[in-house]
């Protein structure tokens, strides 16, 4: 008997050794919607937090997405702390910064590529847009496929998205979503949360289910981009997305998606839209494909004159922020549409080229779509 329950005793005190320290919650919200950062490490000098929401009392551009930064306080036990003032509802991203490195939370399994850093996530919600970007358990599938041209050199990765509820046997709208100049086809998925706005949309009603196609759509000398590859690299090679590259093979992906998921081939169950250069691709295919699609979607678009619309849609749908860094540009392309005496949408908005903007017109948008059957 005493040798069971030394047993017994050796056992538990081996487990108790080896337990580990659960995962702290490294960001806790605040009754005044303040949000706390922590990350443990007793061994670093000094802690930065990085992040694109309001880290102090004055207020950051909203031209674009800045990365505000702070130091962070440690206290005896090794955890660094830093407080924001209280938060609007939004989708934000940040990092830790420690020794000259810079680094997603460790704690945090929600990440994303942003340019060419990877970014914790979080999203602090309480209004009905922001109630879009949260996951639904009722949930679409996404599946990620690779696409390979009889015109290009490299393959082109294509996200693809199916609705709740997806069957065979039925026939679906489609909706081709376009990432701008720093982009690939995680953009709309991991930033632009499109799963999440279409899943709680169409789950709601306020949305038709469709499918949503969200392509690698750079140049060629960009497609397939690894991580590494920042803004500065997209900017020098902006000029070889006028070789209009992508949208010269839409019709091959088209083709090439339309054997493997249920389509629809009616009339009017094809639509297009993108944001900045990708709104720019958006207007190019429109003109290319001129029967193909049914309404065409600019999200602070970075249009000129050879992006007019050469004929009319049933809808044309433009959206920018007064504080667009392209304001004055649409102002000027929608001059000339009304000029041409073509009839189009414009949804107004303040703020700047952000995916706050994005997020709003991409879910304002597609609850427009595809409810003349």
């Amino acid at each position: 008997m005493p040798i069971c329950i030394f047993i017994i005793l050796l056992i538990l005190s081996l487990t108790c050794g080896n337990a580990q320290e659960p995962p702290r919650d490294t960001i806790l919200l605040h009754p005044d919607r303040s949000v706390m950062f922590q990350y443990k490490n007793p061994d670093v000098k000094s802690v930065k937090v990085y992040c694109d929401c309001k880290l102090r009392k004055e207020t950051p551009t909203i031209r674009r997405e800045n990365y505000h930064s702070a130091k962070m306080s440690k206290d005896s036990s090794g955890i660094w702390t830093y407080t924001t003032p209280p938060l609007p509802s939004e989708v934000y991203t940040y990092q830790f910064g420690s020794d000259t490195r810079r680094f997603p939370d460790p704690n945090n399994p929600d990440s994303i590529r942003v340019q060419s850093k990877k970014m914790s996530v979080f999203v602090l919600n309480g209004t009905p847009q922001t109630d879009l970007y949260v996951s639904n358990p009722m949930y679409g599938r996404m599946d990620t496929l690779v696409f390979q041209s009889a015109n290009e050199e490299k393959p082109r990765r294509v996200i693809v998205y199916t609705p709740p509820h997806y069957s065979e046997s039925v026939s679906y709208p489609v909706l081709y979503l376009l990432h701008g100049l720093n982009g690939n086809e995680t953009a709309w998925n991991d930033r632009g949360r499109a799963a999440q706005i279409l899943d709680n949309l169409i789950i709601k009603e306020k949305a038709k289910p469709m499918i949503l196609v969200m392509p690698d759509a750079n140049p060629v000398c960009l497609i397939s981009q690894k991580e590494e590859v920042g803004l500065f690299k997209n900017i020098l090679l902006y000029h070889t997305w006028n070789k209009m590259e992508f949208e010269k093979c839409y019709p091959e992906i088209d083709s090439f998606l339309s054997r493997r998921y249920s389509f629809s081939q009616r009339p009017g169950h094809r639509a297009v839209a993108g944001l900045s250069a990708g709104a720019k691709q958006s207007a190019n295919l429109a003109n290319l494909y001129d029967s193909t699609f049914s309404s065409i979607g600019l999200f602070s678009p970075v249009v000129g004159k050879k992006q007019l619309p050469q004929s009319t849609y049933s809808q044309y749908w433009i959206s920018g922020g007064t504080g667009d860094l392209f304001h004055y540009r649409i102002n000027k392309f929608c001059k000339k549409m009304q000029r041409k005496h073509v009839p189009y949408t414009m949804y107004s908005s303040a703020g700047g080229h952000t995916w706050r903007n994005w997020r709003v017109y991409f879910s304002e948008y597609v609850q427009t779509l595809f409810w003349r059957d």
